[in-house]
């Protein structure tokens, strides 16, 4: 077994992160991660260590994330996906599943990443939506929300939306994209950069959301900035509100398989 070449295999999750401890593997407690690598070992009868695009925090979802792994068995990429979905928890669910024919690395190839933030905006909590959303009471002003979203896009430094002791080399990353939506009782928050820092999403939209509620004015944002101190910026959204939407690898992305080998599903 040990000659056989390895192949690497791409994947697609979808997870509810709210009885996670995040992403990444952690002794005792149940990790998307964990739960990934334990059911892919006993598949492909190997030792399997699965690599995504970053880690989420505990109570984070995600829509697309992406992750890779390497292994010696011969199942093929749809039914990995098939026999994923059918022994993990209900809360994970793989979409897609790809061999990469090129070299390809989850984390470091990745050019962008999008994330989500939701804000439910009215009086009464939500029942179905309690685990993806973050309530406020009483609205939120759109526009001033959006005059200082206008602030954080380009090349700035975050010092003053990431935690203090930060174990990144530099805080400085690059946002091309913060737009902020509007559905019925929902405020959405989309952020797209190349990078991010720890809680720096949320933490962005919770500066965001006192600016919403009157607390701070749009055009305070660049002295946050400038300050490069934690305690200038607003306090950190809850979790529960944040989801990865995806990540853009460009050209890099493995191609879609042809579907042979795949299983007819039908409804039951």
């Amino acid at each position: 077994m040990s000659g056989e070449k390895k192949r690497r295999i791409v994947l697609w999750i979808e997870y509810d992160g709210s009885d996670f401890h995040g992403w990444q593997f952690q002794p005792g407690l149940r990790t998307v991660q964990s739960d990934i690598e334990t059911t892919l070992s006993v598949m492909c009868e190997e030792k399997i260590r699965v690599i995504a695009s970053g880690r989420t925090d505990a109570g984070v979802h995600a829509l697309a994330q992406v992750a890779h792994f390497n292994t010696t068995s011969r199942i093929t990429p749809q039914k990995f996906r098939l026999g994923l979905n059918s022994m993990l928890q209900r809360d994970v669910s793989i979409t897609d599943c790809r061999e990469a024919v090129d070299p390809f690395h989850a984390q470091f190839d990745a050019v962008c990443k999008t994330y989500r933030y939701s804000i439910l905006t009215r009086r009464a909590p939500s029942a179905l939506r309690r685990n993806r959303v973050w309530h406020h009471r009483r609205k939120l002003d759109i526009d001033h929300m959006r005059n200082a979203a206008a602030h954080f896009i380009g090349e700035l430094d975050f010092a003053s939306f990431c935690p203090e002791n930060t174990e990144a080399s530099s805080t400085v990353r690059r946002l091309d994209r913060l737009e902020i939506t509007v559905n019925e009782d929902e405020i959405r928050v989309e952020i797209t950069a190349e990078g991010f820092l720890r809680y720096m999403v949320r933490t962005i939209v919770g500066t965001l959301a006192e600016v919403g509620r009157g607390e701070r004015a749009p055009d305070s944002i660049p002295e946050i900035f400038a300050a490069r101190d934690r305690n200038r910026a607003g306090l950190k959204a809850p979790a529960r509100g944040l989801c990865l939407v995806c990540v853009d690898y460009g050209d890099k992305l493995p191609p879609p398989g042809d579907g042979r080998g795949d299983i007819e599903e039908t409804e039951t």
